[in-house]
């Protein structure tokens, strides 16, 4: 089978990326697909995450001139679909312009739409109401756009639940961990792995850690993640004072090795699609804790058996059963074994066995 994935870029160290290179890498190996990536990664830039190298990559450059480069990507992404002719086309891209290639392309190729972002609760971040006029235009658009997909492939019940879709299937990301390494959960370290960005609410970690420092004062954060335009997170933990406790890192391909070297993870989103960071922390034995924001941690963690979901925005809360788990190895080591359990419904091959299956029946579906 010939597959071709549209994705915005994977020369980042993104979720999308990382998943992307472990389920091409599988496809591969086990079927023997003939895999393309189409991106907008500037050329040939040097890619995070390694990727089988019998991928054929193919790139359209991107502009920020927005409508010129919406006409040049229809263009070249309808001559890319017919010069790669592919079985199957995948879009992993939760881009607005994603939503549009329904109405830019023409083609009798199944198109599946991979979903990894939450669709309503954006709106949170929008001020303004002509803002708000103009999100609820791009909101319908992107619904129908949704809407008229072969297939549209959301990672878990309640983030379909966002969507008015009738073509729509359940299936969650595969965990790409393989480890039997047992973590001490004895080092006084909480971990965060995420973009400095809005939506990720790492702000709002910085001033919870404002409070439970003053408590365990000998504790450290580890935040691990990219930077964004317009964002200053060093500069808001000197603001707090709290910046000789917080370490920030670039992003790293061992990030195994990192969250074995901590003992709690730590949410603060303000919103999130299906976050792949708490599969792989449990995966790695560690207790969670996280704001139960929409739509992701909830479809994930178990209050009170694999972690804690606290109350999307209470400080308050959340300060106090981090304190908890700070407090209590024998928790954090129960919470930790009930999660590192969780993560066989997230097995590899189970999940692309699924995949196969949905390659395989919207064909027959289209045809």
């Amino acid at each position: 089978m010939k597959l071709l994935y549209i994705v915005p870029k994977i020369n980042n160290a993104g979720g999308v990326s990382r998943v992307l290179s472990v389920k091409t890498d599988y496809c591969i190996k086990k079927w023997n697909y003939e895999i393309t990536i189409l991106t907008q990664n500037d050329g040939n830039s040097p890619l995070f995450y390694e990727f089988n190298k019998k991928i054929a990559l193919h790139d359209i450059k991107y502009s920020r001139q927005k409508i010129r480069f919406l006409f040049q990507y229809k263009r070249e992404l309808q001559e890319k679909i017919e010069a790669i002719n592919p079985d199957c086309i995948v879009v992993s891209d939760n881009g607005f312009k994603a939503y549009l290639i329904p109405f830019l392309i023409k083609t009798t190729i199944p198109v599946i739409f991979e979903a990894h972002g939450s669709r309503s609760n954006q709106e949170k971040q929008i001020k303004s109401i002509f803002q708000k006029i103009v999100f609820k235009i791009s909101d319908f658009i992107r619904n129908a756009g949704a809407r008229r997909f072969d297939l549209f492939v959301a990672l878990s019940k309640e983030n379909l639940s966002e969507w008015d879709v009738k073509n729509g299937a359940v299936l969650p990301n595969p965990l790409w961990i393989e480890t039997a390494k047992a973590n001490s959960l004895d080092t006084k370290k909480v971990i965060a792995v995420a973009r400095h960005s809005y939506e990720k609410g790492l702000d709002r970690l910085l001033e919870i850690w404002k409070e439970v420092i003053k408590v365990n004062p000998d504790w450290e954060l580890d935040i691990y993640g990219e930077p964004d335009a317009g964002t200053d997170l060093p500069g808001l933990a000197r603001e707090l004072n709290i910046e000789q406790s917080v370490n920030f890192h670039l992003p790293v391909s061992n990030i195994v090795e990192k969250y074995h070297r901590a003992s709690i993870y730590a949410m603060t989103s303000r919103f999130e699609g299906f976050p792949m960071v708490l599969i792989e922390a449990m995966a790695c034995g560690l207790p969670i804790i996280a704001y139960d924001c929409p739509v992701g941690p909830r479809s994930i963690v178990t209050n009170t058996v694999d972690g804690f979901l606290v109350e999307d925005g209470d400080k308050d809360s959340f300060a106090v059963k981090l304190l908890e788990l700070m407090g209590n190895p024998d928790l954090r080591k129960k919470l930790g074994r009930n999660g590192a359990e969780n993560r066989q419904q997230y097995k590899l091959d189970a999940i692309m066995d699924k995949w196969k299956l949905l390659f395989e029946s919207v064909q027959k579906d289209v045809r």
